[in-house]
């Protein structure tokens, strides 16, 4: 029967031609849009590693009145107990401007044993920064006092960035070197990884130093956590509270719960309309696979008489057509497989491998659901047909 029915295809491949161009370009397209979706399904899966929630942001670009840094330092330790004081206010810290949701980047290198590991996200932050966001400690402590006149400068990595220089073996303690590898960095803490740029997108590598006083000139943001029973009017006072300390500059005050929001808007409004674009065309696809093999079951009105006549019944027609389509998009879905595990084999946008797999395998099983459901009706009509009327029209 199977050898039947590729003779059959092969007699009618100039007519099978443009079913099996559309089952590969709608394959195509299917995983792409699978590969985005599984893409940041495993990532909103995966733990957010800090509390947002009543965390807000206050950017300020205050002119110093002093090049004094002891003055700067004493002022900035003054604002920022003033903050702390408050009943509303949990926690304080000051932070570049790279912090979670924000459109801030800063990255550098590390050297660890000789190599080279780049794109690590670098957080300055303060001594309060983890009361902040109730960061995860896996491993070791969080900055004290003491870490800034230590000999080795201290830094805290996430555990993506733990596994990729120790792999599963231990890390306080362990010394690496810097961007140039000059200088020699402590580990001293493990945190949870973070998803920084919102949930859909993975934590990357990130590791923490602390503030100095030499970089307090330099810093323009403040992050409070505020007490759930802070309202409109708290922020109110705390703005007036920040200009009348900073006459000098600016203030705006952002709760990173929005910013969070803003964040995961901006991939979820492009793929909605990636996925609205593929939805056209595959409704395109499908109505062409429908009206092909429809031609078909016209065109084949006499062969399919003829088999009725000779004993066979509706239900043998029809499964005869509907496997002819999936040998079709069987033969179509080995050429778009060759051209999708390309994808994973040569580590394409360096996504996990697993990601195109799953994509691949859904959009077989897409393809092949489309192709039946298409199949099934035409299928029903030619099983419909009567032997007499078909073999008279003949």
């Amino acid at each position: 029967m199977v050898k039947h029915l590729f003779k059959l295809i092969w007699n009618k491949r100039k007519h099978n031609f443009l079913f099996l161009s559309e089952i590969l370009v709608s394959f195509l397209v299917i995983f792409a849009v699978f590969s985005f979706l599984v893409y940041y399904y495993l990532n909103y899966r995966k733990p957010l590693g800090l509390a947002y929630d009543r965390v807000w942001s206050i950017n300020y670009n205050r002119d110093q009145q002093t090049k004094n840094m002891d003055s700067l330092v004493i002022f900035y330790e003054d604002l920022k107990k003033s903050l702390k004081s408050m009943p509303m206010v949990e926690a304080v810290s000051y932070t570049s401007n790279n912090f979670p949701y924000s459109s801030g980047i800063m990255t550098t290198g590390l050297s660890p044993a000789g190599k080279k590991v780049y794109n690590v996200n670098n957080y300055m932050v303060g001594d309060d920064y983890n009361k902040v966001w109730k960061m995860t400690l896996l491993e070791g402590r969080w900055f004290n006092p003491e870490d800034k006149v230590a000999r080795n400068k201290p830094i805290i990595i996430n555990e993506s960035l733990r596994k990729e220089i120790f792999g599963n073996g231990p890390a306080i303690g362990k010394s690496v070197g810097d961007y140039e590898d000059k200088g020699k960095l402590k580990i001293i803490g493990v945190v949870q990884d973070f998803k920084a740029n919102g949930d859909f997108w993975p934590a990357g590598y990130a590791l923490f130093s602390p503030l100095d006083s030499g970089y307090l000139k330099h810093t323009n943001v403040l992050l409070v956590k505020v007490r759930p029973e802070a309202d409109a009017g708290f922020e109110s006072s705390l703005y007036k509270f920040m200009a009348n300390r900073l006459k000098n500059s600016s203030i705006e005050i952002q709760h990173l719960s929005e910013m969070r929001d803003a964040k995961n808007e901006q991939t979820i409004i492009p793929m909605l309309i990636f996925i609205i674009i593929a939805s056209f065309l595959i409704i395109n696809v499908a109505l062409g696979l429908f009206g092909v093999l429809w031609y078909n079951i016209n065109q084949r009105r006499g062969e399919i008489g003829l088999r009725r006549a000779l004993g066979a019944s509706g239900n043998s027609v029809s499964g005869q057509l509907i496997s002819e389509s999936l040998i079709l998009a069987t033969m179509s879905l080995a050429v778009g497989c060759f051209f999708a595990l390309q994808f994973p084999i040569m580590n394409v946008f360096n996504v996990p491998s697993i990601v195109y797999v799953l994509a691949i395998l859904l959009s077989i099983a897409f393809i092949y659901v489309l192709v039946f459901v298409c199949a099934l009706y035409p299928g029903k009509q030619a099983a419909a047909i009567h032997p007499a009327v078909a073999l008279h029209e003949e």
